[in-house]
């Protein structure tokens, strides 16, 4: 910087921003403005107070923004009166009044400098309707902003929350059924016991019958899976046995036998521990013992699927949570995932991809599942069928990257650059916003320091989030 010149009207006039002000007004940007030459170099940082308003005479200039930690350049020009630094001074304190980027000097530049309150004064008294209908659209579009935000939210919320529901509804269906069903066969076994006590039985025999109980009840505990034609001929080899043995009802308890893992053997291992006078009581007893834990076993089963859903909606809604903490990603990953079960059809593999080894982040964690939740829905939504969704974790540098993928036709060239901007959306109208991965770009940059970026071909697309693994300053981590 070599200190502060005056300029001259005619080369103010010769800038398109200047070039329709009458003198007086010229000799006012003269008398409170300045002319200086600045060396290769930062003129000001991202995040620091708006002082001042530039507009390049001579030279080569870069903006840059902070991404990840890191400047991005954005924009690199020699076009002279192009302007950068305290624009939005004439909107007062109703706006956060620093420099929204970076501004670096890239070849020996001139600048005609103002003081950001004389802009601001400047732009108020020459165009006050300008200045209106600047902040109509400024604070309009906020406005408007938020409302659909908040919409977007609502949303995203209503069906998520109508597939918990349906998640929920089906293991609770479930286990009243199979309490219900329970209840019928605890009253068959008193029966069938009942029925066993008033024949003339050995106590030895019944022993025996105990016995039976007890290993069929750890039979039913180490069943192993049968394919469905595995199943279907073991049923045919237990029916056939139980009906060459006279067992009533052969081919109904054949079924429950085979999805127990009774074998051949074990049925002729008890017939010869059993008289043939009771042996077909016998298998009516251990068809509702079996029958009895099987229905207990699937009672377990949807209970702890109730709990399971339960948990991944309080992980997901991190209740009762701070909003900063820091957490296992995995373990909001899987919650969102959990919460969109609903949307995951048999048709869609998901392929899960951890590096366990990456140390717990630093997030507001609630936050961060709101932006899985709109990749992951957004990957679903590609696919539309059959396909593999990938997430997948692994450590770059200081940096959690989080990558959320899908088999779909891939994001067009012609538009991926604008995929994030506000109310942009490939979708029909009436079935987005357009708010999704913009919302998602400032949750993950302006509130974690990260980065979020797109690689896609078809067959092939991948949403990338790097989260910086340490805690921005001046945040308070919760533990």
């Amino acid at each position: 910087m070599t200190g502060r010149i005056p300029c001259s009207k005619d080369e103010l006039r010769s800038l398109f921003l200047f070039e329709k002000l009458d003198d007086e007004q010229l000799d006012w940007l003269c008398r409170d403005g300045h002319i200086e030459n600045i060396e290769p170099g930062p003129v000001f940082r991202e995040g620091d107070t708006a002082t001042c308003f530039y507009v390049l005479i001579d030279g080569e200039i870069a903006l840059r923004k902070l991404s990840g930690g890191q400047e991005i350049e954005t924009v690199r020009t020699d076009h002279r009166g192009a302007y950068a630094g305290a624009w939005s001074a004439f909107l007062g304190d109703r706006v956060d009044q620093t420099y929204g980027a970076s501004l670096h000097v890239i070849k020996p530049a001139r600048f005609f400098v103002l003081d950001a309150t004389t802009f601001a004064l400047m732009m108020q008294q020459w165009f006050p309707m300008a200045v209106h209908l600047l902040e109509g659209v400024f604070f309009g579009g906020q406005n408007s902003r938020r409302i659909i935000e908040q919409r977007e939210r609502l949303l995203a919320l209503g069906s998520l929350s109508a597939g918990l529901t349906h998640e929920l509804n089906n293991p609770a269906a479930a286990a009243v059924r199979a309490t219900s069903a329970l209840r019928e066969r605890v009253a068959g076994m008193r029966h069938k016991l009942a029925r066993i006590a008033r024949e003339d039985i050995d106590p030895a025999i019944l022993d025996t019958l105990v016995g039976l109980q007890e290993q069929a009840v750890e039979l039913v505990a180490t069943a192993p899976a049968l394919s469905p034609m595995e199943e279907a001929d073991r049923e045919d080899e237990l029916g056939e046995w139980l009906d060459d043995h006279g067992i009533t009802r052969a081919w109904d308890i054949a079924p429950t036998f085979a999805q127990a893992g009774i074998t051949l053997a074990w049925l002729d291992q008890a017939a010869d521990a059993i008289s043939g006078t009771v042996l077909d009581g016998a298998m009516q007893w251990l068809d509702h013992t079996v029958e009895t834990e099987l229905l207990l076993n699937e009672i377990t089963d949807s209970t702890h699927r109730i709990t399971t859903l339960v948990d991944a909606a309080k992980q997901y809604s991190q209740m009762d949570r701070a909003p900063f903490q820091v957490v296992d990603v995995h373990e909001l990953l899987d919650s969102t995932l959990v919460m969109l079960s609903g949307k995951l059809t048999d048709a869609i593999t998901v392929v899960k991809d951890y590096d366990r080894a990456l140390p717990a982040l630093p997030c507001y964690a609630a936050e961060l599942n709101q932006v899985w939740t709109n990749l992951i829905d957004n990957a679903i939504g590609a696919m539309s069928g059959p396909g593999t969704l990938t997430v997948r974790t692994y450590r770059e540098n200081d940096c959690a990257a989080i990558e959320i993928g899908d088999t779909g036709p891939g994001v067009p060239p012609e538009i991926e650059q604008r995929i994030f901007e506000p109310f942009f959306t490939t979708k029909p109208v009436g079935e987005g916003t357009g708010l999704g991965l913009d919302i998602s770009f400032r949750i993950v940059a302006n509130k974690h320091h990260g980065d979020i970026r797109v690689e896609s071909a078809p067959g092939d697309t991948r949403f990338v989030v790097r989260l910086p693994l340490a805690a921005p300053e001046g945040t308070a981590e919760q533990p």
